[in-house]
C-alpha cells in the first residue's frame, strides 16, 4: 500500500490542493489562501479571510437551522459562536494539515507561524472563501459541511455565553450589570482585535482580547467567571 509523501512547506497549490482534499478550476485562488502576509506577496489572504468569515456564518447557519428545527435564535447564536470560532477553525486547519501548505516569511515560519491558531484560524477562512471565488457557494458550502456537520451534531446542547453566565451570576447576588470596557483595539481595519475590561464591584476587572468586540468581551467575561470560581474555592464556598 503505498503511502501519500508528507506536504512540504510551500508546496505548489495544485499538490496543495490533492493533500487538502480540495479542487479548483483556478490554482490561483488557492494560492492567495495560502498566502501569509508576512510572505511579501504581492497578494495575501487577508481579503479571502475577509470574504470565508461570512460565506463561513451562512453556511453553518443553514446546517444549523437544518439540525435544530425547534431551537429559538439565541440558542443558534451561541452554537454558531462556537462553531465559527477561532478555535475551531484552528481546529479544522490542523486536520487538515493546511499549515504545512502555508507561505510565510522564514522568519514566522520559526517562530511557530504554521502551528500559530490565529494563522491556522485565519487561513482556513480564506480557503473558504477562495473556495466561494472559484466554485461558488456550492463549493464552499461542500467543505463546511464535510469539515463541520460532525462538530455540529457532537454539540449535543447550546453552550452558555460567558456574558449571559456572568451577568446572571452578577444580578442573582444584587450586583447589577457587569460593565465593560474597550481598552485597546489593534490591527487591520476589516478584522480588528479588540482588548475588552470587564467590572464586577468586590472581584476587580478582568481583561482579554478577541477578533470583534463582543468575542473579547466574552472572553473576557469568562476570564472573570474563573477569578470568581477559584476565589469561591479558596473560600469553600463555591464561587456563591
Amino acid at each position: 500500500m503505498s503511502r501519500r509523501p508528507a506536504p512540504r512547506p510551500g508546496d505548489a497549490p495544485t499538490a496543495a490542493a490533492a493533500t487538502l482534499g480540495v479542487s479548483f478550476r483556478s490554482p490561483a485562488r488557492l494560492a492567495e489562501a495560502l498566502a501569509h502576509p508576512s510572505a511579501g506577496a504581492a497578494t495575501n489572504n487577508q481579503r479571502l479571510e475577509f470574504l470565508g468569515d461570512r460565506v463561513l456564518g451562512l453556511v453553518v447557519a443553514d446546517l444549523l437551522l437544518a439540525a435544530h428545527a425547534t431551537e429559538d435564535e439565541g440558542a443558534l447564536a451561541r452554537r454558531l459562536a462556537v462553531l465559527v470560532s477561532d478555535e475551531t477553525l484552528a481546529g479544522v486547519a490542523r486536520e487538515i494539515g493546511l499549515g504545512a501548505h502555508l507561505v510565510m516569511s522564514a522568519s514566522e515560519a520559526r517562530g511557530g507561524g504554521r502551528e500559530n491558531p490565529a494563522n491556522l484560524a485565519d487561513a482556513c477562512e480564506a480557503l473558504i472563501g477562495a473556495l466561494w471565488l472559484d466554485g461558488g457557494l456550492e463549493a464552499a458550502a461542500a467543505f463546511v459541511a464535510r469539515h463541520w456537520e460532525g462538530r455540529i451534531a457532537a454539540l449535543e446542547s447550546p453552550p452558555v455565553d460567558a456574558k449571559s453566565a456572568l451577568q446572571e451570576w452578577t444580578q442573582a447576588r444584587g450586583l447589577g450589570f457587569p460593565e465593560y470596557r474597550t481598552v485597546s483595539v489593534d490591527g487591520p481595519d476589516h478584522r480588528p482585535v479588540f482588548r475588552m475590561s470587564v467590572e464586577v464591584p468586590g472581584h476587580g476587572a478582568a481583561e482579554s482580547e478577541g477578533a470583534g468586540k463582543r468575542r473579547a468581551e466574552t472572553a473576557a467575561a469568562a476570564r472573570m467567571l474563573e477569578r470568581i470560581a477559584q476565589r469561591g474555592v479558596a473560600r469553600g464556598d463555591g464561587g456563591a
